[in-house]
């Protein structure tokens, strides 16, 4: 049997081709910050989905978020000194702690004169704090229980809020320094800090008995799903109001 093979037109081919480029196109408004922005997107709501499945199931991470929580508890009461710190990590990246910090941050970023990425701070971290609680009250999981527990909450576990705005937070300044930071070597070493303050805020919410590991590890995802929402989305616009601008100068000077 022979197969009729129908030839692709080739101005739709050409078309085709000049999508393709744009989309990796680092100048274009719809270009490759676009492209890597959707593609974090799609990975962490994956990554999201995937935990929060295992967590509604029952899976065996279930399993392990209990025998590490119970592990870590019996370890937190005979360190007093980690455990004091940890407090005071925890205590500063509370829902008070995490908005001043974000009105320090955005008062430095006005200062270096980066107004549009201070309006995606002010999106991004108070908005994915919102976005948290709904999905707290979604998954209405119960924190983990202990006979003495180091620290007593009435709100629901999962995701975790701490490691939620730390993620945002700590992500979407290590998105500015990166952008603006000369050196490869610089710019790993912006995204390791970001990673190691992230870390350390859900180590501590592990430590003190306030979540379980499935809570900061889906926190995570849907950090960086929502930073990538709001770090794409402004810079998107930014760019189309910065081409709208340059087509009407190019306007102006041909009429003139």
């Amino acid at each position: 049997m022979h197969l009729h093979v129908i030839p692709m037109d080739k101005s739709l081919t050409t078309r085709l081709h000049r999508f393709a480029a744009a989309r990796f196109s680092p100048g274009e408004a719809f270009g490759l910050h676009l492209t890597v922005g959707v593609l974090a997107l799609l990975l962490a709501m994956a990554g999201f989905a995937r935990i929060a499945g295992a967590v509604v199931a029952g899976a065996p991470i279930t399993q392990l978020d209990v025998e590490l929580a119970n592990w870590l508890h019996a370890h937190a009461h005979g360190n007093a000194v980690l455990r004091s710190f940890l407090m005071a990590v925890t205590q500063l990246h509370s829902t008070p702690g995490v908005l001043a910090l974000t009105a320090l941050a955005g008062w430095w970023l006005v200062r270096r004169g980066a107004r549009h990425w201070m309006l995606t701070l002010l999106v991004t971290v108070p908005g994915g704090m919102v976005l948290n609680v709904l999905m707290k009250h979604t998954f209405e999981r119960a924190r983990p229980h202990f006979d003495e527990p180091i620290l007593t909450l009435t709100t629901y576990s999962f995701p975790s809020g701490h490691t939620v705005a730390a993620t945002l937070l700590y992500g979407l300044l290590a998105c500015y320094l990166t952008r603006h930071a000369q050196r490869w070597s610089a710019r790993a070493g912006w995204i390791l800090l970001a990673c190691l303050m992230v870390a350390l805020v859900a180590g501590s919410r592990l430590y003190l008995g306030a979540h379980y590991l499935s809570d900061v590890l889906a926190a995570m995802a849907e950090g960086c799903a929502w930073l990538s929402i709001c770090v794409t989305g402004v810079a998107t616009l930014r760019r189309r109001q910065a081409a709208r601008a340059r087509r009407a100068t190019i306007n102006l000077s041909e009429k003139s």
